[in-house]
């Protein structure tokens, strides 16, 4: 079956489900397969819950005159999606990057909704089933798309761009993360690049880029348009920290807003976070949110899911940034932590993952950025940190966290909570 015909059945029953469990009266099914399932098995009881049609890629499953045999699945989920995209004019923001990806598109989507309709990414879900599910949702309402986009192997983000097909294009940053799938920091840097490759392609498209980042500058040759933001003078939109006592406080400039200094003070940890915070704001310039619509959204945006939170319980202050980690994003926070002005600091962080044959070496790298930092009181947890030699304490998984915190929990302490999600950290604010 042709994918335009597939649209059209699509577009008489406009809700698509991959979730057995949750079949809508009149909605499609499409069975898509992982490591650990295969759709393809619960086709026929999609349908006695309520779909009108399925859509498999194992004939032996295509028992039903409802059921629409393809070749896969997956690549028809994304085939469908991009056709849907293609029926909007509207720009499309395609937005990648090691670290900081999910809090620029959040930024970025506030700044816009300030003065557009904006489609975007909801969550992380930007692999290539939550960038099809994303793509679906654009309605004859929406002015604007802003879609994030993830990869842990060469390609990941080729393959989402020829879906998205963006108009517009930002990689936050490089760096050294998801290294068994990508093998080398080089290996990152070739697949975020697959962004700026498709963007040369259209002479109508954007980049917005951050000049203070070397790698991303050493790949953006031949971008038609680029729109530039960081701290240096050359940038068109430019930054400087006000302070971080936690949170965040910045001005910035910009050519397209006269030389006017505007000032925000943010509710994110971190002054990594400027570098979002500019992304964000050059984004709105080029689509001409007013300045203090952009301060105001800046202003107002609250992270959660635990990014760069900052929470107070009855016994702590605790900075959580326990959604994920890699060598890139635990320097930066373990740094910050370094330069703030508190009291009682403490680290609670965990292992990091998939980091293939490096995994040791990064382990110890932060093992001593922890030391340089001159931080004392520092709770290691995971098998990674257990097998590095240091004066920390070290546990084997948080569960054993949680034995330890009941019999001596602290009190008055700023505590850096940070590690990847496998890790479960996020579990401890509530004892803390």
């Amino acid at each position: 079956m042709e994918i335009s015909e597939l649209y059209s059945i699509y577009a008489a029953n406009p809700v698509l489900t991959t979730d057995s469990r949750d079949c809508p009266e009149g909605s499609v099914f499409l069975a898509l397969k992982g490591a650990s399932f295969n759709g393809n098995r619960f086709a026929a009881a999609a349908l006695e819950k309520g779909c009108a049609w399925a859509v498999v890629d194992e004939p032996e499953f295509a028992t039903d005159p409802r059921c629409i045999l393809v070749d896969n699945c997956l690549k028809t989920f994304q085939q469908l999606a991009r056709h849907h995209r293609r029926r909007f004019s509207i720009p499309v923001i395609g937005i990648t990057g090691t670290n900081g990806k999910t809090t620029t598109k959040e930024l970025v989507s506030a700044v816009l909704a300030r003065r557009y309709r904006v489609l975007y990414t909801e969550g992380n879900f930007n692999n290539d089933i939550g960038v099809p599910k994303t793509l679906l949702r654009i309605t004859p309402d929406h002015e604007i798309a802003v879609v994030e986009m993830g990869a842990s192997h060469p390609g990941d983000i080729r393959t989402l761009v020829e879906v998205v097909e963006p108009t517009c294009g930002l990689i936050t940053n490089v760096g050294r993360a998801h290294l068994q799938g990508f093998g080398s920091l080089e290996g990152v840097i070739r697949t975020k690049g697959e962004l700026y490759d498709y963007l040369r392609g259209r002479e109508d498209s954007v980049t917005f880029i951050n000049t203070d980042n070397s790698h991303l500058m050493s790949i953006a040759g031949g971008l038609p348009r680029m729109v530039t933001y960081g701290r240096g003078e050359s940038a068109s939109v430019r930054g400087e920290i006000v302070g971080c006592a936690p949170f965040l406080r910045f001005r910035w400039q910009a050519e397209a807003a006269g030389t006017e200094w505007h000032e925000v003070a943010t509710h994110l940890i971190g002054a990594y976070n400027m570098d979002n915070m500019l992304a964000a704001i050059t984004v709105g310039l080029h689509f001409e949110v007013a300045p203090e619509d952009i301060c105001r959204a800046l202003e107002d945006y609250v992270p959660g899911n635990n990014r760069s939170q900052l929470t107070i319980t009855e016994n702590n202050r605790l900075i959580v940034d326990a959604y994920n980690a890699n060598p890139t994003s635990m320097a930066a926070a373990i740094e910050n932590f370094r330069d703030m002005t508190a009291d009682g600091k403490m680290a609670i962080l965990g292992d990091m993952g998939e980091l293939g044959d490096v995994s040791a070496e990064e382990h110890r790298r932060v093992v001593r950025l922890l030391m340089d930092a001159g931080l004392k009181d520092v709770w290691l947890v995971g098998s990674e940190f257990g097998r590095t030699e240091c004066p920390f304490r070290k546990f084997a998984d948080v569960d054993e966290v949680k034995t330890v915190l009941a019999a001596e929990r602290p009190e008055g302490r700023c505590i850096l909570i940070k590690g990847s999600h496998s890790t479960r950290l996020c579990e401890l604010p509530e004892l803390l």
